[in-house]
């Protein structure tokens, strides 16, 4: 129970990975607080499943873009759980695309949810988080140092991730609260599902330059999500480690 007691709101928990780290959490003793922006119908089922383990969690939505929905998912948790220790902002874009074809849309999109959305939840969070064992979490991804074909506003956005990552540690740091990133590689989440142009041929063909000879899975980055949000990390922060299967 290496999260026993702990309470954590992680963003973008509805399904994929967010939902992966909230189910490993409850599983490792955290109250978990579940945020979706849009997918209410898998939010409940990430529920019912950490309920059906006696976890405990609850469900909130919340346009994390702006500081009033930001406001209320901090407020929401203190007033059911009391307290905040860890936070990991998992909710993302991930539409790639190539340079012919990119839109102001397409950057903003991105820009709002992968950089905008992580900053004033940070900054609320910290208002609320234990200030001498609390831990943020972000979930980049390898594209940032390790872009693919057509992942340039993707890619960007998570680069600033990891500028992002670099500079709270220093920043909050004296306070007591470690900063890090975990960095996927390619995942086989729902998302990568709806992505059609990443064909069986392009999955099999990462999975073999891959060291490990396959893709990743959402438990895969769930238990890096743990180690990192534990004790067992207390001497680490600043960090972007690659989860990726020795893909660099």
């Amino acid at each position: 129970m290496k999260l026993k007691d702990k309470v954590a709101v992680i963003t973008g928990a509805a399904r994929g990975i967010g939902s992966a780290i909230a189910k490993r959490f409850a599983a490792e003793g955290a109250s978990v607080v579940i945020h979706y922006a849009m997918r209410k119908t898998e939010a409940e089922r990430t529920l019912a499943t950490i309920e059906a383990g006696r976890g405990k969690a609850f469900i909130f939505q919340a346009d994390i873009t702006m500081a009033s929905g930001v406001e209320k998912l901090f407020a929401a948790t203190k007033e059911r759980f009391g307290r905040l220790d860890i936070l990991v902002n998992d909710a993302g874009l991930d539409d790639f695309m190539p340079l012919e074809q990119v839109t102001e849309q397409h950057f903003h999109s991105h820009y709002n949810v992968n950089v905008l959305g992580v900053i004033p939840v940070v900054k609320e969070a910290v208002k609320y988080i234990d200030k001498k064992q609390g831990c943020i979490l972000n979930i980049g991804s390898l594209s940032s140092t390790h872009p693919f074909q057509g992942d340039l506003v993707y890619g960007g956005s998570k680069a600033a991730t990891d500028a992002i990552t670099a500079s709270l540690a220093l920043e909050l740091g004296p306070s007591g609260i470690r900063v890090n990133s975990i960095n996927p590689g390619m995942v086989k989440t729902e998302g990568l599902g709806e992505l059609t142009f990443i064909t069986q041929e392009i999955r099999d063909g990462i999975a073999a330059i891959t060291p490990l000879r396959r893709l990743g899975e959402p438990e895969d980055i769930a238990a890096a999500a743990v180690l990192f949000c534990s004790d067992d990390a207390r001497w680490i922060t600043g960090q972007c480690i690659r989860v990726s299967g020795g893909l660099i």
